[in-house]
């Protein structure tokens, strides 16, 4: 099948989970015909992406949330009115997003969470089938748990992830853990897209801290501390603009560009790790056994955050608090499931692609399929 993927850009995340979606579909005999990636002018496109999707990227001007003054976490109100100023741009991303499923004759578009897809399905209704990946679709399922959040900022989000569903075929929803389909409701959980590098990686246990800061501001807190830790060696990575690859402030701090290769790296040789709590990162420190400290800066990060630490990533604080995170490391206990629910992607992925699976299937069917899958996998855990 031909299969175009449409990418919400802002982040690292969604990027890596093009990636590895990418190698197991080529893998299966797909031929994904081209990655269009939102963007926007507070958000470089990481050079890994670029120079390791290997398809044509095609970009357009993309919603985006703003950052506050000291840009750590999102302003609401600024992000609407800014957005609403904008909303020309959009309109014509709506219909440059509808050109281009055409023009690729794609039969399949993958959506990476972006608004503007969903948009796009409601006001044109292009021909090819839309299925929407990302682990915000696990919050439209019913026994998702919620932490404590503002109410208005919960619904908007939850409107957002409403809004990049519309014309979909089916979600399916990254998860920590294994969870029940919910025919009724298009969604199918499975496991995180975990990329080959991650998954080959040689993990070990270092003498330094890695991290992760969706929002450079944070950059100052994680200096403050070390200056009163200045032994402890760390190595960070951000997207800040205008800067160089590597900014060494001495020995023991480096701050990295987004580098994929090198985040892997890094992360594969760590004591611990530190996040603004993007959910790709998580899993990928989660797979190598890293403890991690998760700092949200925004609502849906929250969310990531508190499903992680249920599912035994480590613990969730309001800011770079790096001597719990040093704590942390003595004493945390690995997820053992973890490693044998990511194993199980490819296969509960890539049935997801099937041709008789594209179409709108029956609930009963469905839902007989599911019951049959529970068994097997019962069945399995009992096998020796």
């Amino acid at each position: 099948m031909k299969i175009l993927f449409i990418i919400q850009g802002e982040g690292r995340g969604h990027l890596t989970q093009a990636l590895s979606l990418h190698q197991k579909l080529t893998s299966d005999g797909h031929q994904v015909v081209g990655a269009m990636v939102g963007k926007s002018p507070a958000r470089n496109l990481p050079d890994f992406f670029t120079e390791k999707i290997n398809i044509p990227v095609y970009t357009f001007e993309s919603p985006n949330f703003l950052p506050t003054a000291k840009n750590k976490q999102i302003n609401i109100y600024k992000s609407v009115a800014y957005n609403l100023a904008l909303a020309y741009k959009y309109i014509g991303s709506l219909h440059y997003i509808n050109r281009m499923i055409k023009e690729t004759e794609a039969e399949v578009v993958v959506n990476f969470y972006e608004m503007l897809t969903g948009l796009t399905y409601l006001l044109f209704r292009p021909k090819a089938v839309m299925i929407c990946v990302a682990h915000q679709y696990l919050f439209l399922h019913p026994e998702f748990t919620f932490p404590k959040a503002n109410p208005v900022s919960l619904a908007m989000m939850m409107f957002y992830t409403r809004i990049t569903t519309w014309g979909s075929s089916k979600k399916l929803a990254l998860s920590f853990r294994k969870m029940d389909e919910v025919p009724q409701k298009k969604i199918v959980v499975v496991p995180p897209l975990i990329r080959r590098e991650v998954i080959d990686a040689e993990i070990s246990t270092g003498d330094y801290l890695h991290g992760y800061m969706l929002n450079s501001g944070f950059s100052e807190e994680v200096k403050a501390w070390h200056k009163e830790h200045p032994d402890v060696k760390m190595h960070f990575f951000w997207d800040k603009k205008d800067v160089n690859k590597e900014t060494k402030i001495n020995d023991k701090l480096t701050f990295h560009l987004l580098d994929d290769s090198l985040f892997v790296k890094y992360m594969s040789g760590a004591k611990a790790y530190a996040t603004t709590a993007g959910f790709e990162s998580v899993c990928e420190a989660m797979y190598m056994n890293k403890p991690v400290l998760m700092v949200p800066t925004h609502i849906e990060q929250a969310c990531n955050a508190h499903d992680a630490s249920l599912s035994g990533a480590g613990m969730v604080a309001d800011y770079f608090n790096l001597d719990k995170l040093l704590e942390l490391s003595e004493k945390h206990t690995p997820n053992l499931h973890f490693r044998h629910w990511v194993s199980q992607a490819d296969w509960l992925i890539l049935r997801e692609f099937r041709q008789d699976l594209l179409t709108d299937e029956p609930l009963v069917s469905r839902s007989f399929r599911h019951l049959f899958s529970k068994i097997i996998y019962k069945l399995s855990k009992l096998s020796p």
